[in-house]
């Protein structure tokens, strides 16, 4: 038996949907009042702007099930769908919707999403328990992406291309983590840029969505930094952040008494028979009596006072070992593991709860497998159809004496980019385009030259525009070779004299 592949399956029953969860799901979501918010706090001016709220509430239907692009939208117009649901939209409506927002719309949507979320935590079990304990665990990760012209992307720690996504969750001992906050970021951006103002919108959303007993912020080291627990301080919250291993934070550790050190036991650790031990042991050890000031770099008034945590690990590897040449141990070597605290908790529950931190990677992979996977789908090679100048700001005009030749070059998209029409992709750029009779014909918008609005800064050292008239023919020279497949570059040149 063989694959066919002239044939694709399509759900096309006029009686029936694909996904039986999609009634209970919107009922839940209108009860929680998506639809009002949506009216009452998102607005938009310009081309599809105009139902504003069945077109969000449209995308989140298609992204409860599965949906992570435009083509995917169309799940919602087959079968019985049009029957259960009204308002339903093609998916070439909501492309030309998204397309209007900017950031000022996303922000709009934020607050959306808080009120919902509080909505949904007063109508269902949530955040079981948030009257006595819930955490807010803020972390990062990066999204690959493929292609030149995905817009953002960069490298970061992480060495990886793509996008970094911020992000808050909400949880308790008893219920699973909810988002409260996300924010899509330039690959390239720090860990802890913007996270004070993300944790804030996170508390705001927590204590809205009914959590009103203690509130712990939990971060890994990224986010040690006096911003981020000023926040957690200024909005009632207590925090458990993960130290580095500064000089201050290790003076703090070297003067831990060694009679202060408590054995602890991690669960499931191995017993082994030899040395009558568990080789997972640690000793953690908690500075009560001396206190630890965070940032005393800072003003007086910015100093962070709390407790030191410090959790040391044994080394029962070291490094310079050689097979077959063991080197009996003259001191003991110890990996030390500092968390800073304020927490009211006591030593060992205060030492436990940062590795409870992890469960936000959970929420992670669950969003890289949904929302963000489309970022890491590589796109298909194109070739070349139509020449696309490909526009950067640091171009300049071509300078040439009087009666002199010239020539106008522009880099242009590799072969493997999808090249449409002949134009600039910056917007900020335009003053740059060539004034051709061609892209006066087809382009109108784009043959301005400097415009009334530029800067001085665009127009410092810059000569005047070339301004062409008649028809004039462009010419493709070779202009510089990669190795590798695709690594042509090519340049459409217009000798002018």
């Amino acid at each position: 038996m063989r694959v066919c592949h002239e044939h694709t399956a399509v759900f096309d029953d006029p009686n029936l949907v694909s996904c039986a969860g999609w009634p209970p799901v919107l009922t839940l979501a209108d009860r929680a009042g998506l639809h009002e918010h949506l009216d009452r706090h998102l607005m938009l001016a310009g081309p599809g702007a105009a139902n504003a709220a069945e077109k969000a509430t449209s995308l989140v239907a298609g992204m409860v099930f599965g949906a992570d692009s435009i083509d995917d939208m169309d799940v919602l117009r087959h079968g019985a769908m049009a029957r259960l649901f009204g308002g339903v939209r093609a998916p070439s409506t909501l492309g030309t919707f998204l397309r209007t927002f900017t950031f000022g719309h996303v922000r709009q949507l934020d607050a959306v999403a808080a009120r919902t979320l509080a909505e949904l935590a007063a109508r269902t079990p949530l955040l079981a328990g948030a009257a006595q304990v819930a955490y807010v665990d803020v972390d990062d990760t990066v999204t690959q992406t493929y292609g030149y012209a995905k817009q953002g992307a960069g490298y970061g720690y992480s060495g990886v291309k793509g996008l970094n996504a911020l992000l808050a969750t909400v949880s308790t001992p008893l219920a699973a983590p909810v988002s409260a906050a996300c924010w899509l970021r330039k690959g390239s951006v720090n860990s802890a840029r913007g996270a004070s103002r993300l944790l804030a919108d996170a508390l705001v959303t927590a204590k809205a969505a009914g959590v009103s007993g203690l509130l712990i912020v939990r971060a890994d080291s990224a986010f040690y930094n006096h911003d981020v627990l000023a926040t957690a301080i200024r909005h009632g919250a207590r925090f458990s952040v993960t130290a580095r291993q500064d000089p201050s934070v290790r003076r703090t550790i070297e003067a831990i008494d060694d009679t202060a050190w408590t054995p602890i036991h991690y669960p499931n650790a191995v017993w082994d028979e030899t040395e009558q031990r568990l080789i997972s042991d640690a000793e953690i050890a908690v500075i009560a009596e001396i206190e630890h000031t965070a940032f005393t770099s800072r003003r007086t008034r910015e100093h962070l006072t709390g407790r030191l945590i410090v959790r040391r690990v044994r080394r029962l590897n070291p490094t310079n070992r050689h097979a077959g040449a063991e080197q009996g141990e003259l001191l003991p070597a110890w990996r030390y593991h500092a968390v800073f605290t304020n927490s009211p908790l006591r030593m060992l529950d205060a030492e436990t709860a940062p590795r409870g931190h992890a469960i936000i990677e959970q929420v992670i992979a669950e969003l890289k497998d949904g929302p963000l996977g489309r970022g890491v789908r590589p796109q298909e090679p194109r070739g070349p159809r139509h020449p696309v100048i490909r526009r950067r700001e640091r171009h300049r005009t071509a300078r040439a004496p009087r009666g002199a030749p010239c020539r106008v070059e522009r880099h242009l998209h590799r072969a493997h980019q999808r090249p449409d029409v002949l134009a600039a992709h910056n917007p900020r750029a335009r003053h740059q385009c060539l004034c051709l009779s061609h892209l006066r014909r087809h382009h109108p918008q784009r043959s301005e030259s400097l415009g009334p609005s530029t800067g001085t800064g665009t127009m410092k050292n810059r000569a005047e525009p070339i301004q062409l008239a008649g028809d004039h023919v462009l010419s493709w020279r070779d202009y510089s070779r990669l190795r590798g497949a695709n690594g042509d570059f090519r340049a459409l040149v217009l000798e002018v004299g």
